[in-house]
């Protein structure tokens, strides 16, 4: 790895010309982007979710997690970013990759279908209170309690 060290720099837009061994993070746009850490200068985007990669801030330092595999460029390289330094990972077989990617479509496809499962419910759950709300309002009137 070329470079075992990162600064990190809070921004509101990654900007379009990464500087090499800076962590750029942009927390309204929910991702994180920097050079390749092995030094082949690829711009690596690591987007920030539930199911992609979670970012810690401790005060001083910037932690990703899980790592960073860098299977679609040249140099594969692979490595985690822990308390702004960069720890080298061993490299992973074409099987492992394309597990891991089985993984994460699936774990995306769960989270969306929960999401929309309690969107429903949250909607249903809306509307039967509106309803009991309404109904509670109707009858507060007929007994001159309400407006």
């Amino acid at each position: 790895m070329k470079y075992r060290q990162l600064q990190h720099r809070f921004v509101h837009y990654i900007p379009e010309e990464l500087d090499p061994g800076v962590l750029y993070i942009s927390i309204d746009f929910a991702t994180a982007a920097h050079t390749c850490c092995c030094g082949c200068g690829e711009e690596v985007v690591t987007p920030l979710t539930p199911h992609d990669w979670q970012m810690t801030f401790d005060g001083e330092t910037i932690s990703l997690w899980p790592s960073v595999g860098n299977w679609d460029y040249a140099c594969r390289s692979h490595y985690v970013i822990r308390r702004n330094r960069v720890i080298e990972a061993r490299p992973l077989s074409d099987e492992e990759i394309a597990e891991g990617r089985r993984r994460d479509k699936a774990a995306k496809a769960e989270f969306y279908q929960m999401s929309d499962e309690y969107e429903a419910q949250s909607s249903t759950a809306a509307t039967a209170d509106q309803k009991r709300s309404g109904l509670l309002s109707l009858i507060k009137i007929w007994f001159g309690q309400g407006k």
